[in-house]
């Protein structure tokens, strides 16, 4: 698959085309996300606009529901931008300063926690462990809490804090405690009050029982063979900071347009958390996905590169049955969004191709 996206990648191109032609493209890319299969929501946006806004296949395979544009599907890491915008919120306010020390907030963190600093959680830098290679056998669902009760057990990171990328779901799991103990909320109600209620993203929530509304939630499924299997949650699906937040393409467009405003943070604050911080290394098939980026870094909840020859910022996110992708070409004022409720796909190729088909045509 890397081999044939790299020599799809060497195509010359020729200006755009049509937006009927733009559109069957897109059609023909998710193809195989259409009939009583897990689906796909896709929304690409310029300036506002919104250029495309299709949906493919099923929400809910059991009861033949189909995918919408508002259909809400488990962002997984996507929802990283989310708790990293929480903070620099705090920050602007002054309840927190991004070179706090983790022991300002879990003063019986462990010794090495005096040197972990906001900042280094927000760009993967802190050396934390692991929380899901540290889960004894047998255990079930945890929450952010947990994930801090589990690391209080460690003794040392992985690295000198500073010193390394390495990408971290422990980390964000303590920034969105971190939003709790600064604020006084939980970080459910902060979000909530402070970014979806402000954006109109009214039907976006976090992973919590009663917030579902079951006529518009996808279901996670896996591949069993020549079958789907219903795969929804897992025993870290309840961790909310780094991957807990439910949404639509209908409610990502908002939030992409606020994006491009002080709406909700400084103009400085969205420069630094899509400002590459440190030299970063995607994980999955992401990694194969930018092969073409000279250099990819990390900001505060964004990768950073470059495609061809545009700065681009994006995330992935990959949880048990769903990948999404968001894919940001700012000179463009182009955004990609994808959301898909199975555990397969090229999503971030997707993305890219998708993008291509608005920019530039094949011959």
């Amino acid at each position: 698959m890397r081999g044939l996206f790299l020599a799809f990648m060497l195509l010359p191109m020729m200006p755009a085309a049509s937006e009927k032609d733009k559109a069957a493209q897109v059609d023909a890319l998710f193809a195989g996300y259409t009939g009583n299969v897990p689906g796909a929501s896709l929304i690409v946006l310029q300036e506002g606009r919104v250029l495309l806004k299709k949906s493919y296949g099923m929400a809910n395979l059991e009861e033949k529901r189909p995918v919408t544009p508002k259909t809400n599907f488990r962002l997984a890491s996507v929802t990283k931008q989310f708790t990293a915008a929480c903070i620099l919120l705090l920050a602007e306010r002054g309840k927190l300063s991004l070179d706090d020390a983790l022991t300002k907030f879990f003063p019986d963190f462990p010794a090495y926690g005096r040197e972990i600093k906001v900042r280094h959680l927000l760009n993967h830098t802190s050396g934390l462990p692991a929380y899901e290679d540290l889960m004894p056998d047998g255990t079930q669902a945890v929450v952010d809490e947990d994930v801090l009760a589990i690391l209080k057990r460690t003794n040392t990171p992985y690295f000198p804090t500073g010193s390394q990328f390495r990408y971290s779901n422990s980390g964000y799991a303590l920034l969105a405690l971190i939003v709790e103990k600064t604020s006084g909320q939980p970080f459910s109600s902060f979000l909530r009050q402070n970014i979806f209620q402000p954006l109109g993203m009214r039907a976006t929530h976090l992973n919590l029982a009663g917030q579902y509304d079951e006529s518009r939630r996808a279901y996670g499924y896996s591949r069993r063979g020549q079958n789907w299997e219903r795969t929804d949650q897992s025993r870290t699906s309840y961790v909310l900071g780094d991957g807990g937040i439910y949404s639509s393409v209908e409610d990502l467009r908002r939030w992409d347009a606020a994006l491009y405003t002080a709406r909700l943070v400084r103009d400085a604050s969205l420069e630094q958390a899509m400002s590459p911080t440190v030299i970063a290394r995607p994980l999955g098939e992401d990694r194969s996905a930018t092969a073409a980026e000279e250099e990819i870094g990390y900001g505060f909840g964004w990768f950073v590169g470059k495609y061809r020859g545009l700065r681009v910022v994006w995330h992935g996110g990959s949880s048990l049955g769903f990948k999404t992708h968001i894919l940001r070409i700012p000179e463009k004022r182009l955004t990609v969004v994808i959301l898909t409720n199975r555990n397969e796909g090229q999503v971030a190729a997707l993305a890219r191709n998708v993008a291509d088909s608005y920019l530039f045509q094949r011959q």
